[in-house]
């Protein structure tokens, strides 16, 4: 195995950097790229998944199994799934920066999947909110 150094990239190498790679790094606050940081970044996305999949299993399995048994889940899934849904944007979003980091060969297919995960994410937390809203 060879050890990875990390170091700051050329002027030439800043120069091939295709424009919508340099746009993604600006904001996703990315200035430089470490190799080691690939097994972190696949952890990252892992924990993402799981916390969207046991959103999910909760929000669509759990709770209206639960709900005819106590009134109570009613109150608590909305609250629940808006937790829920927030952790796994911010854990998508620290998988997406490592992925970038480590300047990983698929960095784009993971954050066009990320995108479509936020924007599930997204739709989620309205309707939950609005369901409190309208409930309150």
């Amino acid at each position: 195995m060879s050890s990875t150094v990390v170091r700051e990239a050329s002027a030439t190498e800043r120069a091939v950097i295709p424009p919508a790679d340099r746009f993604m790094r600006r904001l996703l606050r990315v200035s430089s790229t470490d190799k080691r940081v690939v097994g972190s970044a696949h952890r990252a996305f892992r924990v993402a998944i799981l916390v969207s999949a046991v959103r999910c299993l909760i929000t669509y399995l759990a709770i209206p199994i639960l709900i005819p048994i106590a009134a109570v889940a009613g109150l608590v899934a909305a609250p629940l799934s808006i937790a829920l849904c927030l952790f796994a944007f911010v854990n998508g979003v620290i998988s997406v920066r490592r992925f970038w980091i480590a300047n990983h060969r698929y960095r784009w297919m993971y954050t066009n999947f990320m995108a479509v995960v936020f924007a599930v994410l997204a739709v989620t937390l309205v309707i939950d909110i609005g369901g409190l809203v309208a409930g309150a």
